[in-house]
């Protein structure tokens, strides 16, 4: 009783299978995906224990992503979380939580990822970007399992339109944006993911040198009975960017997915691949 007590506390899932229905309505209907919205998602005490203990970027644990294509900071080790964020970690991963999302998408066979493999926390300060992309379509370390979903949770008690940073939704033709969702605490969507669900923040933040924009985010995969053939990362250009721009975007990309496909040869650690590079770049003349 005490841990279904906890699990209630964490998720308040009585309110949002009393919601199901409508939730599940409202994913398939999304634009220009599949696509769900859910506010005030966590308990609100989790989710304010969770944003006061949001490491910092001073915390030298973090992993930096910082490319063309985007620049940003990940931690997945779930060791060195604190209790109220590893926690959350925990009973997303749940076979509970796996069954609520089944509910809310339809799609049966639905695996957690303990490993947190690209997903944990995300944060990112000011200049903070990411192109728009469709992600990585198998996991790293399991040939067989197919990812499906994302799953983001917004952890920024104040967040100002003005700073951008809105998760924005393209079609499948990367034409338009059809959708921007402001990433306001303790708001989750969850949606599908596959080759033509196209997303990202590509502007540049804004926001205060003493904001960021923080989220907890998971994936979900199914297991297939034949390995699906591997896509990395898959970034896209906008039609306003320049052709300089999109040839950058296009060799960044060619570099991360030759990474991508020797780390899941080699079996590499973002968490090393970032300390080499932070070491290389703080031995270069003026670095």
């Amino acid at each position: 009783m005490a841990d279904a007590e906890l699990a209630t506390e964490i998720v308040p899932y009585q309110r949002w299978y009393s919601r199901a229905e409508e939730l599940s309505r409202d994913y398939a209907a999304g634009q220009p995906f599949p696509v769900v919205v859910m506010d005030d998602f966590l308990n609100l005490a989790v989710a304010s224990a969770a944003c006061s203990t949001f490491p910092p970027l001073s915390n030298d644990r973090w992993i930096g992503y910082i490319r063309v294509n985007e620049r940003k900071f990940g931690m997945r080790d779930r060791e060195i979380l604190p209790v109220p964020i590893r926690t959350i970690l925990d009973e997303l991963n749940s076979d509970a939580f796996v069954e609520l999302v089944t509910a809310i998408t339809g799609i049966p066979g639905l695996r957690a990822d303990h490993s947190l493999e690209g997903a944990g926390l995300h944060q990112c300060d000011r200049g903070g970007f990411l192109n728009v992309h469709t992600d990585f379509n198998v996991h790293p370390h399991r040939p067989n399992w197919r990812r499906r979903l994302n799953l983001l949770i917004y952890l920024n008690p104040v967040w100002d339109d003005a700073w951008g940073g809105q998760l924005e939704l393209w079609d499948e033709h990367m034409e338009r944006c059809v959708r921007r969702i402001t990433p306001i605490f303790n708001r989750a969507v969850l949606f599908r993911t596959d080759e033509t669900t196209f997303h990202g923040h590509p502007d540049p933040l804004e926001c205060p040198d003493d904001v960021t924009r923080k989220a907890i985010v998971l994936y979900y995969y199914s297991e297939e009975a034949v390995a699906p053939r591997v896509r990395s990362t898959n970034h896209q250009a906008r039609p306003s960017d320049s052709l300089t721009r999109r040839a950058l975007i296009r060799l960044d990309k060619l570099a991360l997915n030759i990474y991508d496909r020797t780390k899941r040869v080699v079996g590499f650690d973002d968490y090393w691949a970032s300390r080499i590079l932070r070491s290389l770049s703080r031995r270069r003349p003026g670095g």
